[in-house]
């Protein structure tokens, strides 16, 4: 009798463990109609405590890959999982830079066996979708030798790149052409050998020593020889030495090199410096009850090119978007210890026509929030978010 007390303990605990469905997820999802090709390569990292779930999901779509934060909840009974408001690529689609999302939401089953672990079902479309986006059915197997742990989600954020097709190989290069090359290739060995002997970086005393030392060394050459040819004509006296036009050392040509700055870094640090001078113009506070929420930003009038960068409580989240038709989607993390996290947008540029002009969505769970933005130079169009308290313990 103890024994079968003991494995049955053993066999629900062994139950209990199968049941969950934290882990990495890939698959393939296909359009529900009939004669529809397009599919959807997809992944799902998730991670389940309790009956709540959050992670990351991301899909390849022709030229495009796209991942989201994503949270929902996991019924142990009948094992099934629903996460909402997905957004996905219109499957119809002929270009995916300017094409529309379908927001659907996520219905599976987990299925275990001996031979896989599955996630099956489907992504349905939002109702108001019904005439246009069509469901997708997926089938996610469980990549079994990869861990899932909380500490992976810090780093992850919504993700949007296209794939750009690789350079063609260059052509055999002859003659002068091999030439330049080899003497390019020289540079960028000398380069390469530099950094590993740990040259100094230049404007440091040793590489302006060095390249003093280098000028010295020229100027002087060119005295000596004019002094050489003290008593010659005019034409002499003015020709060029060839010490004057010799091409500079291999250690000058490093601390070239190395005076090249990254232009991104310093374009962020103005950003920040500008959104600091400028007023923060609060124009609405919404409650909301989820600590991450969706914000979608759209043009909301004729496309002008606007570009704006987003920041959340003065810090920078994105930069250098532009804003079309089509929303552009940033998840944040709100601060819980805080009792209002404000989103500020700020304006790049004020396009064709100014003021700079967004509509921003934002997406708490299953409610919507719609709100105007108008930004220029003077000041950043803000939005409170206030979290209701009560809702922290179920997060």
């Amino acid at each position: 009798m103890k024994k079968l007390v003991f494995l049955l303990i053993i066999f629900g605990s062994f139950a209990a463990h199968s049941q969950t469905v934290t882990g990495y997820w890939y698959g393939q999802a296909n359009v529900e109609m009939a004669g529809i090709q397009n599919n959807y390569l997809t992944e799902l990292i998730i991670s389940q405590k309790g009956n709540r779930v959050k992670g990351f999901f991301g899909y390849y779509f022709k030229d495009v890959y796209q991942s989201f934060v994503v949270k929902g909840t996991y019924d142990p009974k009948t094992r099934k999982v629903v996460i909402s408001d997905i957004p996905i690529i219109y499957f119809k689609t002929n270009s995916t830079s300017a094409s529309v999302d379908c927001i659907t939401s996520f219905y599976g089953t987990l299925r275990v066996s001996k031979v896989k672990t599955e996630l099956n079902g489907y992504f349905y479309r939002d109702k108001k979708y019904t005439y246009t986006c069509p469901d997708l059915r997926v089938n996610y197997t469980l990549y079994t030798e990869a861990k899932v742990e909380d500490s992976i989600f810090k780093d992850m954020s919504s993700t949007r790149s296209f794939w750009k097709p690789q350079p063609p190989v260059p052509d055999v290069v002859n003659g002068n052409d091999a030439k330049q090359e080899s003497e390019m290739m020289a540079v960028a060995d000398a380069s390469a050998q530099a950094k590993k002997t740990d040259i100094p970086p230049a404007g440091t005393a040793s590489t302006e020593k060095k390249q003093t030392t280098a000028s010295t060394a020229a100027a002087t050459a060119a005295v000596e020889n004019k002094q050489t040819n003290t008593g010659t004509n005019s034409a002499t006296d003015n020709k060029i030495t060839p010490a004057a036009t010799a091409p500079p050392s291999t250690e000058q040509k490093v601390s070239t090199l190395a005076l090249v700055q990254p232009v991104m870094q310093a374009d962020i640090i103005k950003i920040n410096e500008d959104f600091k001078k400028r007023k923060q113009i609060v124009s609405k506070q919404i409650v909301v009850s989820s600590d991450s929420v969706r914000l979608s930003f759209y043009d909301n009038a004729e496309v002008d090119g606007d570009s704006i960068s987003v920041f959340l409580n003065g810090k920078l989240v994105v930069a250098h978007q532009a804003l079309s038709e089509r929303a552009f989607n940033v998840y944040v993390q709100l601060d819980s210890t805080r009792e209002i996290n404000e989103v500020s947008m700020f304006a790049e540029n004020l396009g064709k026509y100014p003021p700079n002009t967004a509509l921003m969505v934002i997406s708490d769970g299953d409610k919507r929030y719609e709100t105007f933005l108008s930004s220029d130079f003077n000041g950043n169009a803000t939005i409170r978010l206030k979290l209701r308290r009560n809702s922290l313990a179920g997060n």
